[in-house]
């Protein structure tokens, strides 16, 4: 490690570990309700491991335990992480200078929050070193929050009070991503239109209406993108 690239990685971990905090409450929430679908530790740390994100778990488990066929598993899996399409298409050029093996590790620990933190300084930072650093430090740090969070959910599903609403938690988390990300307008109409046919749409049988309303919000949020593109001209 170059001292660019340790240097890179202290201010991403001090920058990041604010939103690291808010990775526990999801993470206990998953781990309880793959327990609560019927999976036992291993299964649903073996889950975690090859799955690695929240929603696309949280998205399948009624599915699993509904008995529904495996392409509409497997499908609402891929629907709820499109946006890591995105993130991963805005990520590209910061880290190109890195290795093969290094960038398929960075786009395994891609998450939602650190994303949303250093893509700003990931553009303007010219060292190519530093910003692996200033990326991958708060990621794999997130990492190992979630994993290990998520085990501590499901070792303690059985003990942990159902009034503790640790469900109501894990959304404010999410909340606290959205709003900053919010602020740029195709963002913002992503979200209300995403959000609106969520919410008209949630009486569709297997959940239909989430992958729906997913597919609807990231197009009408491209449509803002290419009308406020043209709309600012050359």
């Amino acid at each position: 490690m170059s001292p660019s690239f340790r240097a890179g990685a202290r201010e991403g971990f001090r920058t990041c570990l604010p939103v690291s905090v808010g990775i526990i409450p999801w993470a206990l929430v998953t781990g309880l309700a793959m327990v609560g679908a019927g999976f036992t530790a291993v299964q649903a740390m073996g889950m975690s491991l090859i799955v690695f994100g929240a929603t696309a778990q949280l998205g399948t488990l009624p599915l699993i335990v509904a008995g529904a066929p495996l392409w509409l598993i497997v499908a609402t899996a891929l629907v709820v992480n499109l946006r890591f399409v995105i993130f991963s298409a805005a990520l590209a050029r910061p880290l190109a200078g890195a290795s093969l093996p290094l960038r398929w590790l960075c786009g395994y620990v891609l998450t939602d929050g650190v994303f949303a933190t250093t893509l700003e300084r990931l553009r303007s930072e010219p060292d190519a070193d530093w910003r692996l650093g200033y990326y991958l430090a708060p990621s794999l740090w997130c990492g190992l929050m979630w994993q290990s969070s998520t085990l501590v959910g499901v070792l303690a599903a059985g003990s942990i009070p159902r009034g503790w609403s640790l469900e109501f938690m894990a959304s404010i988390a999410l909340i606290v991503l959205l709003v900053p990300m919010a602020k740029l307008r195709p963002m913002l109409v992503a979200a209300a239109t995403g959000g609106t046919l969520a919410v008209l749409l949630r009486g569709m049988p297997l959940r239909l209406g989430v992958m729906v309303a997913i597919v609807g919000g990231i197009a009408a949020g491209f449509a803002a993108e290419h009308w406020q593109a043209r709309r600012a001209g050359p």
